[in-house]
């Protein structure tokens, strides 16, 4: 009777997850669909799944790969400045949160205070005096701006810090005795025990920074080093409104996520489900 109890459970638990991810996937469909479709179609009906399955046609993308030269231009921009990102930000994020978890030093607790005070407080509160700075540092309208406040995110330090804990403080001891330096413990013991964590981190990263809108709008004016997101956003405009390449545009910067995520993605669990066991 409990093993049938059980297996009634199971069923159900599957089913469920199965229409929570049908709903998930639904707006994707939806949007994929769509990105094969006229944009008098899509004027005429909207974006839904009621459509003529014989105005379907490629092209959309066709259009894109041959004749979408700032979309290119802006692809290659978000696709720089997300690598810049993700890069900068593993290796400064990592060194902080480590340090915090396994040195100790006078202020430590504070500097973690202040790590936790920058993660409550909206970054649409940060916004003016980060824009500030950069008009100081002649830095505006230039891809650094965009990279430079994400280089130490508060969350990677925090992240990287509860991660760094659960690790053995021994083998710093031992490397130590050995006669390595501080660098050397850190680049060549410690860091390849927290890829896990890295590649959790980098996936998160990535995501944040490719799909960045609000700051990048801010400190870049010129056209052609827009990123993706503001691109397309300029697809809309009140003299003619390209929905159609618009979505198509849109389903094509899901494919860097989608090739990011398969890449890490053995390490992704492990990397956010590690120190949540102890023992």
């Amino acid at each position: 009777m409990k093993k049938e109890k059980n297996s009634l459970l199971v069923w159900v638990a599957n089913i469920s997850f199965i229409i929570i991810s049908f709903i998930a996937l639904f707006p994707i469909l939806n949007l994929l669909i769509s990105s094969f479709r006229p944009s008098s179609e899509l004027m005429r009906n909207g974006i839904s799944l009621v459509f003529d399955p014989s105005t379907l046609s490629l092209n959309n993308y066709t259009y894109i790969i041959t004749q979408g030269g700032n979309y290119w231009s802006w692809f290659i921009n978000s696709l720089s400045i997300s690598a810049i990102t993700i890069i900068l930000s593993l290796f400064f994020s990592s060194m902080v949160g480590y340090a915090l978890a396994l040195y100790d030093f006078k202020g430590r607790n504070l500097v973690f205070g202040f790590v936790l005070f920058i993660l409550m407080v909206p970054f649409e509160i940060l916004m003016l005096p980060l824009f500030q700075l950069m008009i100081n540092m002649n830095l505006i309208n230039t891809y650094t701006a965009v990279i430079l406040p994400a280089v130490v995110a508060p969350v990677a330090v925090f992240f990287f810090r509860q991660y760094a804990i659960g690790l053995p403080k021994e083998l710093m001891d031992a490397a130590r005795i050995d006669g390595a330096s501080e660098y050397g413990i850190f680049f060549k013991i410690m860091l390849p025990l927290m890829a896990p964590s890295m590649a959790a981190m980098a996936i998160l990263q990535g995501l944040g920074s490719w799909n960045n809108f609000l700051w990048p709008l801010i400190v870049l004016r010129s056209n052609d080093m827009f990123t993706l997101p503001i691109g397309l956003a300029t697809l809309l405009t009140p003299y003619g409104n390209n929905y159609d390449i618009l979505i198509a545009g849109s389903v094509m910067t899901i494919v860097p996520i989608i090739i990011l995520f398969i890449f890490f993605q053995r390490y992704f669990v492990a990397g956010l489900t590690v120190g949540g066991v102890k023992g």
